[in-house]
């Protein structure tokens, strides 16, 4: 099947930077390939000067700066496909996404955060192939203190 998905020139479009690809701080692979499938670990958000956004969302962090961690995550799940990959476009589409938010016991609102992740795939791959089932769930902690953690499995052409 040919790839007409231009994921490259959407990302482009977007007017976006990307993070730098981060390295394993545990005992794990950042990313697998098997077959047609592509599976990341979960990331965090990583920022440009490889910091991470840090803090507990209900407690240091709003809801929109939630939102904007989940999408600093995707940002960052991005860096990892063409760090490793190669392309955005090699990506046929997503299958699916499991969210991770930190955030304090009486925080109800984990989709609206994960959004910030689930709406940048789905601008770079489209709705149709950019947009995967997903869970989106609380945790009562994360590594390191981030707010969001995310692993995602992908379609490869």
């Amino acid at each position: 099947m040919e790839n007409t998905n231009n994921a490259e020139e959407k990302f482009a479009a977007l007017g976006l930077e990307l993070p730098p690809a981060p390295a394993p701080l545990g005992v794990y692979k950042p990313f697998l390939i098997d077959g047609k499938y592509l599976y990341l670990s979960g990331h965090g958000p990583v920022q440009q000067d490889r910091s991470l956004i840090i803090g507990r969302i209900g407690d240091a962090l709003d809801m929109e700066q939630g939102k904007l961690s989940a999408r600093q995550v995707g940002l960052t799940m991005l860096s990892t496909i063409k760090t490793h990959v190669g392309s955005l476009d090699k990506i046929k589409r997503v299958i699916k996404v499991l969210g991770m938010v930190n955030c304090t016991p009486d925080f109800e609102r984990h989709p609206y955060i994960i959004n910030g992740c689930s709406e940048l795939f789905a601008a770079v791959w489209g709705e149709e192939n950019g947009i995967g089932v997903r869970s989106a769930v609380g945790f009562g902690s994360l590594p390191d203190n981030i707010p969001v953690e995310i692993e995602a499995l992908f379609e490869l052409y």
